[in-house]
């Protein structure tokens, strides 16, 4: 038995979306795998024992941040310069590099060629290099006659067009060395989704009620799954064509309006609305490369393909025709599975309470009796209004017309209550909605009765694992994963209710009369042999008893977290990178504004002390100086008399005493003006 070697296969950037899912499928073939079952020949036939041998040993390059693991790579390079990637490259039978997404790889694809090219002579064996392109460098082609046209790459893509030639020139030199492809690969989805994420996400997420298209949305886009696009590329190398140069489109010839639409459709309201397609650029989470790709209008025939191969194609009808298992794709891949719960209990437990919190947590929809007959109502009423104004359809009219008759007759007839018939349709058709199928529901307080889940569970037709259809009991589509049965004494609901706000007993009507009698319904249906447990319980779904100690927070917060833990992680949309950085940029943003806030408060108080304290210096010193005037006026008053004094019995004294001084010109003028004071004293008696 020949012993088979498994070819050793270059892919550059690994952890990007399309060479990734191109590695994991390589991976995950066996020898023989690509050969046509109705043209093997001898040589093949001999390789059929090795069936179980893998055919491909995947290694290739990843980005600096890359932290993810992928076991079925068997090497993964990182910080390589071009020598050390040479080496790795001359190692490989097949080289493999993807431009469809970076365009800064377009240089480092050109260098690799060039490369080996050049060491073409010194190869101890064959090998292959296959370019990965896109047929945006076909976009502006114009047909010259019925068969041939004339190529023109997009303005964008002129770059992939010139490394396109470059890359099949080098093959015409010595093909039996050194053989080159050129793969132009029509846009590619599947499997998580890359460049059609943005409207599959806002579908999913709901945030608009309808999908833009940008644009008038009839371009043709031609496209590919990314698996088939693996599965291309697979038949080239094991094949080895003859034609250089392959087209990789699928035989769709979708518009992008078909395919927003079953978009939107599959994942979220089902409408969409056309925007100026300069809108598009404004997108952040749209490249320009992206949207270039988006507005392409090319109608494209991978004639090779279907000549040369026979491709085992997974979406050979495009994507609107293989909608239903690309969205499950897209959910299965970025781990979007809806979290189903039923929340059952006693009146006044809690039930919606605990709905709420389980709803803000998961993001969930909260399903409520109320809100669902009233919405149900509203859109009825609508659906009646807008098709009775367009008259286009008839058929929705009356259906919808009947409904609401029926739901507005029973409620009258019932007290505003509606029977179980026509309850367990309206709650259905919710559950049955994208939103509710796509994100997941909290069922707050129903089903009561046994009866009622049958009903409401029941499915006429599963299909099975292998695409057959056969019968079975419930929908797995709206089945709860998890029922919640929480519980508590008649005498704790009683005192609760009792201390509730009259506000929130005319809301949830409890009123004495009309809560015992709930009450006592509820007990009654579930004393019976068959209640809304046990439907569970025969389905495999156990409910989680919970049973209600207090209303105190630690006790309600040790319930929830119970709740929490049973359910597990979130199953939606975390905070993207992009996310994060404008959530921390937000932050710093708000940050800056309130220290700047925070400055200018301290500026303004600083200032304003400044002024307080320059107005109390004004008034002290104003009041000094009042101060001192007053004082100077008092003395000015006070010296009056002295002053008369003075100048009444001394001053004459004195004036004749120095007047005699300055006649007797005495030795110490002095003693000589003392004396005299003394002598001439009027008052010396």
């Amino acid at each position: 038995m020949e012993k088979v070697t498994p070819k050793r296969v270059f892919i550059n950037n690994i952890d990007s979306y399309a060479s990734k899912c191109v590695a994991k499928f390589l991976c995950e073939c066996v020898v023989g795998a690509a050969v046509d079952p109705d043209a093997v020949t001898e040589e093949e036939e001999e390789r059929k024992p090795h069936s179980g041998v893998p055919a491909f040993q995947v290694v290739g390059t990843v980005s600096d941040t890359c932290d993810e693991d992928r076991p079925h790579v068997l090497e993964e390079y990182k910080h390589l310069n071009r020598e050390e990637l040479l080496s790795k490259l001359m190692d490989c039978d097949v080289v493999i590099f993807n431009i469809t997404q970076h365009a800064e790889q377009l240089e480092e694809a050109c260098w690799a060629a060039s490369a080996l090219h050049n060491k073409m002579e010194g190869f101890s064996r064959a090998k292959m290099f296959i370019l990965v392109s896109t047929v945006m460098t076909w976009a502006c082609s114009k047909p010259v006659d019925p068969i041939f046209w004339r190529r023109r790459a997009h303005p964008s893509f002129k770059q992939h067009m010139d490394l396109e030639k470059m890359v099949v020139k080098m093959g015409k030199t010595n093909r039996t060395m050194f053989s080159t492809y050129v793969v132009a690969s029509g846009l590619q989805y599947g499997l998580g989704e890359q460049l059609f994420h943005f409207f599959f996400k806002t579908s999913w997420l709901g945030q608009e009620q309808e999908i833009p298209v940008f644009g008038d949305g009839i371009n043709i886009v031609p496209t590919i799954h990314i698996r088939d696009l693996a599965s291309v590329i697979q038949n080239v190398i094991e094949h080895q064509p003859k034609p250089y140069y392959l087209l990789a489109v699928d035989s769709s010839n979708n518009t992008m309006e078909e395919i927003l639409k079953a978009v939107s459709s599959s994942l979220g309201p089902g409408r969409i609305q056309k925007r100026p397609f300069e809108e598009a650029y404004l997108t952040q989470e749209l490249s320009v490369m992206e949207m270039d790709s988006l507005l392409v209008n090319l109608r494209m025939e991978a004639v090779h393909l279907k000549e040369l191969f026979s491709i085992n194609w997974l979406c050979e009808s495009g994507l609107v025709e293989n909608m239903e298992l690309v969205v499950e794709e897209y959910q299965q891949s970025r781990g979007l599975l809806p979290i189903r719960v039923c929340v059952l209990g006693p009146p006044a437990v809690g039930k919606s309470l605990v709905s709420r919190q389980i709803c803000e947590h998961y993001k969930l929809h909260h399903i409520t009796l109320k809100d669902t007959i009233s919405q149900t109502i509203t859109q009825l009423e609508d659906t009646v209004r807008n098709v009775d104004q367009d008259a286009n359809n008839e058929d929705s009219a009356a259906e919808a017309k009947e409904l609401l008759g029926s739901l507005k007759e029973s409620m009258e007839q019932n007290g505003g209550l509606l029977e179980d018939r026509l309850l367990v349709k309206v709650v259905k058709d919710r559950l049955m909605s994208n939103q509710c199928r796509n994100q997941g529901f909290v069922l707050d307080g129903f089903p009561k009765t046994y009866e009622q889940a049958k009903e409401l569970f029941y499915s006429e037709e599963q299909e099975s694992e292998d695409g057959t259809s056969q019968m079975s009991s419930f929908s797995r589509k709206i089945m709860p994963e998890c029922v919640l049965s929480l519980d508590v004494s008649d005498v704790f609901l009683k005192e609760r209710v009792m201390n509730l706000p009259e506000r929130l007993v005319q809301e949830h009507s409890y009123e004495q009369e009309h809560f015992l009698l709930r009450l006592d319904r509820h007990r009654e249906n579930n004393m019976e042999d068959e209640n809304v447990g046990n439907y569970f319980d025969e389905l495999d779904t156990t409910p989680l008893y919970l049973e209600i100690s207090s209303s105190e927070e630690p006790d309600c917060l040790l319930l929830m977290q119970k709740i929490l833990d049973t359910l597990g992680q979130p199953r939606n949309y975390g905070p993207s990178c992009r996310e994060v950085e404008e959530e921390e940029r937000r932050k710093a943003e708000e940050r800056m504004k309130r220290e700047e806030q925070e400055r200018a408060e301290q500026e303004r108080r600083e200032e304003e002390e400044a002024t307080n304290r320059a107005a109390s210096w004004d008034q002290w010193t104003g009041g000094l100086e009042e101060m001192r005037q007053q004082e100077e006026e008092l003395l000015e008053v006070q010296s009056v008399p002295m002053t008369i004094y003075l100048m009444e019995h001394v001053m004459p004294t004195v004036t004749q005493g120095l007047v005699e001084c300055c006649t007797a010109h005495p030795q110490d003028p002095v003693d000589f003006l003392a004396e005299f004071l003394i002598r001439n004293n009027p008052f010396n008696y």
